[in-house]
């Protein structure tokens, strides 16, 4: 097994995580520093350390949490404010998969399994993100066309799959569908056109719905996990 994979499988973080943590020198087998990322590893008869504690395969958890208002898509804060790993009661290290801003709510997941989170996270595999809208104005025809045609942020473009309006004749409010995840890109979708963003909620990712109250959370059901990898793996 490559040495990345099997850090990401032992819940040391994501795939880009786990490598640049081996870049930078924390990472032993058998007690010699590896920086090398292609190095293959036997999971079953070396030993792997990161900075100095000995690593072991884990048994993976999968949880979805419907992200409240006020909480920090991280595993811990500087400023010692709430975190979503908070929230979570278990007994491993999880992280979360992505980000949601502090005061967007919705669909979370939270994993110790780098590789699921590699999956999810990777623009590649163009996961589905749904969020309910609220604009301080009525979206306009033109401006619709032009978030679905495709606009250029940061120089870089992007673009909605999606815009629906669930309630009639109310143009300020609408669910839209993305398949990448930049940072704030809803916003910034909306910002570039002159709108603000007044609500943001994620109704779904990877066509998993929040199908319990803000701020409660489960695991995810093997058939949940099987469905993703199945649908959006290679």
């Amino acid at each position: 097994m490559r040495l990345n994979k099997y850090l990401a499988s032992c819940g040391v973080g994501s795939r880009r995580k786990v490598e640049e943590l081996i870049v930078q020198g924390r990472v032993e087998v058998n007690n010699k520093t590896i920086i090398d990322l292609a190095c293959q590893i036997n999971e079953e008869t070396d030993h792997v350390k990161v900075d100095g504690q000995k690593l072991a395969l884990r048994q993976h958890v999968y949880y979805l949490l419907n992200k409240p208002k006020g909480v920090i898509t991280t595993t811990a804060d500087e400023r010692d404010r709430k975190t979503v790993v908070d929230i979570i009661d278990t007994k491993e290290i999880i992280f979360p998969v992505g980000r949601l801003d502090y005061n967007t709510t919705g669909v979370l997941f939270l994993t110790n399994d780098g590789e699921f989170s590699n999956l999810v996270t990777h623009p590649k595999n163009k996961i589905p993100r749904d969020y309910e809208v609220l604009l301080d104005k009525p979206l306009d025809d033109k401006d619709k066309e032009k978030l679905l045609k495709g606009i250029y942020l940061d120089g870089e473009r992007g673009r909605f799959k999606q815009i629906v309006f669930p309630k009639k004749n109310h143009f300020n409010s609408m669910v839209v569908t993305a398949v990448e995840g930049r940072n704030h890109f809803v916003k910034k979708m909306f910002a570039a056109l002159s709108y603000t963003v007044k609500a943001l909620n994620r109704v779904s990712f990877a066509g998993i719905y929040a199908d319990i109250p803000v701020g409660n959370y489960r695991k995810l059901t093997q058939q949940e996990i099987d469905w993703i990898i199945h649908k959006y793996g290679h």
